[in-house]
C-alpha cells in the first residue's frame, strides 16, 4: 500500500511539473500573409545573385539592403567561383519562383525558399533569401531542391 502510495504520488508531482507546450521554431506561412513590398525586396536581391552568373557584374549589397555579415560574404571573387560551377554544371540562370516562406519565430526572420530555373533541367535548385525582422538579407543560401524545408 505505502508502495502504491508513492507511485501515485510520483505521478501526480510528475504531472503537475509538466510544461507547456511551446509554440514552434518555424513555422509555414502563407504567401498571402507576407507583405507584397517584402516579397519584391527578396526577389530582386536574390535574383541579383544569381543573375551575377549571367552578367560577370554584380552590383554590391548596401548596409540598407543587407547584414554586414552578407555584405563582405557576397563579393565579386566568391560570387564568380560559385558561378563558375554553376554555370557549368546547370547552364545559364534563367529566373526564380517563390514556393514558400517559412518564419523564424526565435529571430523573427523570414526564410523565402526560391526555386532557381536554369537552362539544363536535369535538376531543381533552391534559392533561400533571409531577411531578418530589420527586413534585410541576413543570408543567401543555395541548395539542391527538397520539399521539405530543412534548415
Amino acid at each position: 500500500m505505502k508502495k502504491l502510495s508513492l507511485l501515485l504520488l510520483g505521478i501526480i508531482i510528475l504531472g503537475a511539473c509538466k510544461s507547456k507546450p511551446s509554440a514552434p521554431k518555424m513555422i509555414k506561412l502563407e504567401l498571402s500573409q507576407v507583405s507584397p513590398s517584402q516579397k519584391n525586396k527578396a526577389y530582386e536581391l536574390g535574383k541579383r545573385v544569381l543573375n551575377a552568373c549571367n552578367t560577370s557584374k554584380f552590383k554590391q549589397f548596401t548596409k540598407e539592403e543587407a547584414t554586414e555579415k552578407v555584405i563582405q560574404n557576397t563579393t565579386i571573387e566568391k560570387l564568380s567561383s560559385t558561378c563558375r560551377k554553376f554555370s557549368i554544371k546547370y547552364g545559364k540562370f534563367e529566373d526564380i519562383r517563390l514556393v514558400e516562406v517559412i518564419k523564424n519565430n526565435a529571430d523573427e526572420s523570414l526564410i523565402f525558399r526560391y526555386k532557381a530555373d536554369y537552362q539544363r533541367k536535369f535538376i531543381q535548385k533552391e534559392l533561400q533569401v533571409t531577411m531578418n525582422k530589420e527586413n534585410k538579407v541576413a543570408a543567401i543560401r543555395s541548395t539542391d531542391w527538397s520539399d521539405v524545408y530543412a534548415p
